[in-house]
């Protein structure tokens, strides 16, 4: 049997969004006779190769074009409650392409990856049944301050009430988004998929406590990380350098416009295809976000490369990890920059041991395959549908 994975955007290693599709590829691939990944030419011009290197993945690409039924398309997503901001990414190119791979007679798994790729897939709901990838709990976070625009939180409720109602299945990155899901729609048919990187391709690095310097990796146009990122130069690397003016931060990832990062102990790098010497230069991980939802990625990588890590509560929400045991938890400006000191001067080499341990349990690409050999022969059946479930 061979699943269908349907995305939205070309297949490139650029954000946590993408990390999550291809650990979904991955164990997708690995489960019957191979994967076929749809996806819609959207931020990306060629797939990454490291997509193209999954054994049994067979891509399709689909061109969106500007035409008459694109506008109809995009009418009747916005009358159905798909928030406007989402609904430019309904198209019809990519519902007929993933109806023509749907009708495969070998076909048993079809996965729409986010909410997007779900709405476009919504005439396949009650004929094939398809699973919904959700990549966060959306209106959990979406309506707060410098999300982007997705209309009423109301709109944003019912959409993804809507999504919930009318997939086959829903996977979840967190049992904490699988108990918002629960409590937006108590019916829904939800599994744990938690986001995962590829640990077993990683190799641990040493943490340099005596490098003082604390790396923070992110795409720095999503706005949590832009949040995150006004928190450290407005409120921790203050208080940090009055205890280490030698301490440095590195920046690593794209979307850097628009900051002052003009003190020499701020190192950018830009977008970095290959993250270990990065990594290995640093005391530790900082992930401090304030802003979003699900569970982020690169707190799992920085878990993975084996580095003390610091975070904020908001951070670690979703992630099974124990205060003390696998990172510091760290509130509010000066319990940071007093975490990220402490680790600077005395190491954390317990910590780091314990976070690479967790995420080999627990985050890696293995962890989703095992959950895949749970689902029934033929994958789940389609919902009987009702109001909540038509679009």
């Amino acid at each position: 049997m061979k699943s269908l994975l349907v995305s939205t955007h070309t297949p490139v290693l650029s954000s946590g969004r993408a990390v999550r599709t291809y650990g979904i590829a991955r164990a997708l691939a690995a489960r019957g006779d191979g994967v076929d990944l749809l996806y819609q030419r959207f931020e990306g011009d060629e797939p990454d190769v490291r997509f193209g290197a999954i054994e049994g993945c067979v891509m399709h690409e689909v061109l969106a074009r500007r035409t008459p039924r694109r506008a109809l398309r995009y009418a009747r997503a916005l009358a159905d409650g798909v928030p406007r901001s989402l609904a430019r990414g309904v198209t019809p190119e990519l519902g007929a392409a993933a109806a023509r791979l749907a009708d495969d007679p070998e076909r048993d798994l079809i996965v729409a990856d986010g909410p997007i790729a779900t709405s476009a897939l919504s005439g396949l709901w009650r004929r094939r049944g398809v699973i919904y990838n959700s990549h966060n709990f959306e209106s959990g976070f979406r309506h707060e301050p410098g999300m982007r625009e997705t209309g009423s939180p109301e709109r944003l409720r019912a959409f993804e009430r809507g999504l919930l109602a009318g997939a086959a299945e829903s996977w979840m990155v967190s049992h904490k988004d699988m108990d918002s899901a629960r409590e937006l729609y108590p019916s829904a048919r939800l599994r744990y998929m938690p986001n995962v990187v590829d640990v077993s391709s990683i190799v641990p690095v040493e943490p340099q406590p005596q490098a003082r310097r604390a790396v923070f990796v992110a795409n720095f146009a999503y706005a949590p990380n832009q949040s995150a990122l006004r928190f450290l130069l407005d409120e921790v690397l203050p208080r940090l350098w009055s205890q280490l003016p030698d301490a440095r931060l590195s920046l690593a990832g794209g979307g850097l416009e628009g900051f002052d990062l003009s003190d020499s102990r701020i190192e950018t790098h830009g977008f970095v295809r290959e993250l270990e010497t990065v990594y290995s230069e640093a005391s530790c991980a900082v992930v401090p976000l304030l802003l979003g939802g699900g569970t982020p990625l690169k707190l799992v990588e920085a878990l993975a490369y084996g580095l003390p890590l610091v975070a904020t509560p908001r951070a670690v929400a979703g992630v099974e990890v124990v205060d003390g045991e696998h990172c510091i938890v760290a509130d509010g400006g000066v319990a940071v920059a007093d975490a990220i000191a402490r680790v600077m001067r005395e190491g954390g080499a317990q910590i780091a041991r314990r976070g690479r341990e967790l995420a080999e349990r627990e985050y890696s690409i293995e962890t989703l395959e095992r959950l895949l050999e749970e689902l029934p022969a033929g994958g789940p059946s389609a919902p009987g549908g009702g109001a909540e479930a038509q679009h």
